[in-house]
């Protein structure tokens, strides 16, 4: 099976560029965030087209997030929100069950700064998680949470350590939020898994060139369940869909997992 994950930073503008990654990759399953898509403008149509079925919790231009399912697989079982987010509007978890595998897309506030009143939200967010991480994992061996974590999980998953001294994104207090949604679900970080020491990043802004220079941090994560460990046969991330004419700052993460 491909797992794909991308924060699409708007899934209408970036239609194009989403049909473009089912077309050349083929995956079986994408979970997408960021898709700031009203329910009622959501593009089924397209994605119906494109051969997959969707599950998405939309909640107009902020946050969102959306399983697609490539046919003949169907999703099951969807389940839309966190229980436990103090801001359900933002729309920024949903699940659904394919192939056995309890799939989640998740889209983690960012945070702002360390001293913003979003910071102790987004260590809410990410203890909610942890909670419903550890209450999947009763129910089921075979779970995938991937998403924007906003959280690099190490220093080596930043450019430079340094710059991000006193910011979020890095500091310990995510890191650990971020260390106890993989305990309660027992997960582990696929790409790190199969790439113990290669630094590669998801996200660069937009600004002074930063893609170019590879200023960059890794924060779009897929955390798989050790019933799937055994089975992790690959991952990369398709820098190309960073590129080109109004490409997300994000690129995809692509995991093969065999089943």
């Amino acid at each position: 099976m491909l797992f794909v994950t991308w924060n699409v930073n708007s899934l209408r503008a970036r239609l194009p560029r989403v049909l473009e990654l089912l077309e050349a990759h083929q995956p079986d399953v994408v979970a997408l965030q960021e898709t700031k898509c009203g329910p009622e403008n959501f593009p089924l149509v397209e994605l119906d087209a494109a051969g997959y079925d969707v599950v998405h919790h939309s909640g107009g231009q902020w946050a969102g997030v959306a399983l697609l399912v490539r046919r003949p697989l169907a999703p099951d079982l969807p389940l839309l929100g966190l229980p436990g987010d103090t801001v359900p509007t933002e729309a920024r978890w949903c699940e659904a069950t394919v192939a056995g595998v309890r799939f989640v897309s998740t889209y983690v506030p960012n945070g702002r700064t360390l001293d913003s009143p979003e910071f102790p939200r987004k260590l809410g967010f990410m203890d909610a998680a942890a909670k419903r991480a550890a209450a999947i994992r009763q129910e089921q061996s075979s779970l995938v949470i991937a998403g924007d974590f906003n959280v690099a999980p190490d220093d080596g998953d930043v450019y430079d350590p340094a710059v991000y001294i006193g910011s979020t994104h890095t500091s310990e207090p995510e890191r650990a939020a971020l260390r106890a949604i993989q305990e309660s679900g027992a997960l582990i970080d696929a790409y790190r898994h199969v790439h113990p020491a290669e630094a590669q990043f998801t996200w660069w802004d937009y600004r002074a060139g930063n893609f170019h220079k590879n200023l960059g941090m890794r924060i779009d994560l897929v955390l798989v369940s050790s019933a799937l460990a055994d089975g992790l046969m690959a991952a990369g991330i398709d820098r190309d869909f960073r590129k080109g004419f109004r490409p997300s700052d994000h690129a995809p993460l692509l995991v093969w997992i065999g089943l």
